[in-house]
């Protein structure tokens, strides 16, 4: 890994400009210029989206992010494909599990990174502030709640 790391690094530098992203270039100059939309009906309400490069509900990889007013829970859910979570402002726990179990969550702030593989039930739960984070993966992306009635499309 270090090596990969070592050698894209060094592509970036040799190259000196910005990451290709399929067969086009992406170019975010700052966070200003992000431009977020409602999410989606799926994950709970105030939900903001913006997405940076590829398509999450199409096959291929895609950087999207998203934003979590505070006080949010997503409940527990899994997704089909693996992803990262970065985040980039505010905080949120994060907890491993079926069930929501406010006691064993792990708290991430500014710059906290999770790696979860396919089919790994997780929740996440802002508390008393939002909080912004970029999500990494591989379409097509979804989330697949553990119990259908908290998945808030279905009215639960």
């Amino acid at each position: 890994m270090r090596k990969h790391v070592q050698a894209t690094l060094l592509a970036t530098l040799l190259l000196g400009g910005p990451a290709l992203a399929g067969d086009h270039l992406v170019e975010t100059p700052d966070a200003a210029s992000v431009k977020y939309g409602p999410g989606p009906k799926n994950l709970p309400k105030g939900t903001e989206l913006a997405v940076l490069s590829g398509d999450p509900s199409k096959p291929g990889p895609f950087a999207i992010r998203l934003k979590f007013p505070a006080n949010t829970l997503i409940a527990p859910h899994t997704h089909s494909k693996p992803e990262t979570l970065t985040i980039l402002s505010g905080s949120i726990v994060h907890q491993h599990g079926k069930t929501v179990d406010k006691m064993k969550g792990k708290g991430l702030r500014t710059g906290g990174f999770v790696y979860l593989p396919e089919l790994m039930p997780h929740a996440l739960w802002t508390t008393g502030e939002p909080v912004e984070l970029q999500v990494n993966g591989s379409g097509p992306f979804g989330v697949d709640y553990l119990n259908p009635a908290d998945d808030p499309s279905k009215g639960g």
